[in-house]
């Protein structure tokens, strides 16, 4: 089995930024890619809020130029999904697929985390086209537009709250008939006047005309009553989870899954393992906070490697 220098676990802003600092810093990386390289920025359609494009950027086309500026600095790219590690020998085990197995000196777990969905029709056909699972990303698109959000949580009433900056109304739409959001986000919400309600609803279909959200289909669980609730975009506030599975405790994580790092460091409490992106931060979640932590974390690897005696 070959040992390598430094493995970056997942792709997206995080793994690509610190694949494109390892390798500028002779790190030479390789990058263990997931099932879906380059992560949920290839669900999004144009993405505004990335410094340094004035007009735009399709998610699939920064997430592309990521790669390929990391690859011409020397990182390397391994399509596969890891399936487990072993961090408690040295150097560190990662197994990719349940058939390959790599050892490294250092990781990098960028694993990200994904959104959860409702998993009913239509839902991941129209993710971009007028479905989303972030306001701060995709709300700028809905000016004047009549929006659904789905959810009871603070992220709910948050998300919400957020969209009012541009939607003409908002409706609310949760399956019970009591909220779980905390009493001063609940109170938040009811003040506003764009925001309406549609408690004790389970959704069951995204509705499209044209490869575009038209409205929702909902079944009242009191009644039985189904019906459509027109609107021009859906936004998912149901929550999100890490990308942590693989890991079977072996970081320390928050109650959710979210990897713990020491202090303003990317260090996890396994020494030589570091973890940046989404899959570390349960607050902000955008693209640029993101690569910015990618940043973090391979100079961290690099100090770390300088600095730590390593068996031959």
């Amino acid at each position: 089995m070959d040992k390598e220098h430094l493995m970056i676990l997942g792709t997206g802003p995080a793994g690509y930024t610190a694949a494109i600092y390892a390798a500028r810093a002779n790190l030479h990386p390789l990058v263990i890619e997931g099932n879906e390289p380059g992560g949920q920025l290839m669900l999004t359609t144009e993405v505004e809020n990335f410094p340094g494009f004035p007009e735009g950027v399709m998610g699939p086309d920064l997430m592309e130029a990521m790669k390929k500026q990391a690859e011409r600095f020397g990182a390397r790219f391994q399509y596969g999904w890891v399936t487990s590690v072993d961090f408690s020998q040295r150097p560190l085990q990662v197994s990719v697929d349940d058939s390959l197995s790599y050892a490294a000196d250092a990781v990098i777990v960028a694993t990200g985390a994904s959104a959860k969905l409702l998993g009913i029709p239509g839902e991941s056909e129209l993710i971009g086209h007028g479905v989303s699972t972030c306001a701060t990303c995709d709300g700028f698109f809905f000016r004047n537009k009549s929006l659904i959000v789905i959810g009871g949580g603070d992220s709910a009433m948050e998300e919400a709250l957020f969209l009012t900056k541009y939607a003409s109304d908002i409706t609310i739409v949760h399956r019970r008939d009591a909220l779980r959001a905390s009493k001063v986000m609940q109170e938040r919400a009811h003040n506003h006047p764009k925001i309406r309600w549609a408690l004790n609803l389970s959704p069951l279909e995204v509705v499209g005309e044209d490869n575009r959200v038209v409205g929702m289909k909902v079944k009242d669980n009191a009644s039985g009553e189904i019906r459509v609730i027109p609107a021009d975009g859906i936004f998912v506030a149901i929550g999100h989870a890490p990308n942590t599975g693989f890991l079977q405790g072996i970081l320390d994580t928050d109650r959710v899954g979210y990897i713990k790092t020491q202090g303003l460091s990317t260090a996890t409490n396994i020494e030589g393992v570091f973890a940046c992106g989404d899959v570390a931060d349960p607050h902000y979640r955008q693209a640029i906070t993101a690569a910015g932590s990618g940043c973090r974390a391979a100079m961290d690897a690099e100090k770390w490697l300088e600095n730590s005696p390593l068996p031959s």
